[in-house]
């Protein structure tokens, strides 16, 4: 009976050194959300974040080294380019590992998609949209448009702005007003 005594105390130890350290980690939290502190985004929500300060040679060679398993190269060379800080750097490359994020860019600003729909975006491949009802099939390829662009006009066509949709088409893509009347009237599905 003796023999079981000790191991019962360092258990009952333990258990309560847990149990403060629970209470101490909800107190903190809960003192955080009082104070209005903004919680730390996810792994894929901080990858994106990471993604997005590095240009696109910084991206190319940050996941070259990560490809190669030299994870410590790679926080340094993210800490080097960032400037962030070594821990958000060590977490930076951790998220950016474990979700894969492509290169995306500068992001426009609000007032930059504002000009872009006035005047199109020539992107490097030419983008297909296809519409059909029944026999008659139309297609509207162009350099102009992309699946965003598309989506905007089909969104339109689809709320009753036929008009609307028929200039935006023209706007994005070389084919007359009636021939994009003729393109939206297909798209009602």
């Amino acid at each position: 009976m003796e023999s079981l005594v000790i191991p019962v105390i360092i258990l009952a130890v333990v258990a309560a050194g847990v149990a403060l350290a629970a209470r101490a980690i909800g107190k903190r939290q809960a003192s955080a959300r009082e104070a209005g502190t903004v919680q730390a985004p996810d792994a894929s929500g901080l990858a994106r974040l990471a993604a997005a300060k590095l240009n696109e040679e910084q991206h190319q060679r940050l996941y070259a080294l990560i490809a190669q398993g030299q994870a410590m190269a790679a926080i340094k060379f993210y800490y080097e380019s960032t400037g962030d800080g070594l821990r958000a750097s060590r977490d930076a490359v951790g998220a950016l590992a474990a979700h894969p994020q492509p290169y995306r860019g500068p992001q426009p600003q609000a007032a930059d998609l504002e000009a872009d729909d006035d005047t199109p975006q020539r992107f490097p491949y030419r983008y297909r949209a296809i519409a059909s009802k029944g026999d008659v099939t139309r297609e509207v390829s162009s350099n102009m448009l992309n699946d965003e662009i598309y989506g905007r006009i089909r969104t339109l066509a689809r709320s009753g702005d036929i008009e609307g949709a028929a200039t935006a088409l023209t706007r994005h893509s070389d084919i007359s007003l009636k021939q994009a009347r003729e393109f939206i009237a297909l798209l009602d599905d």
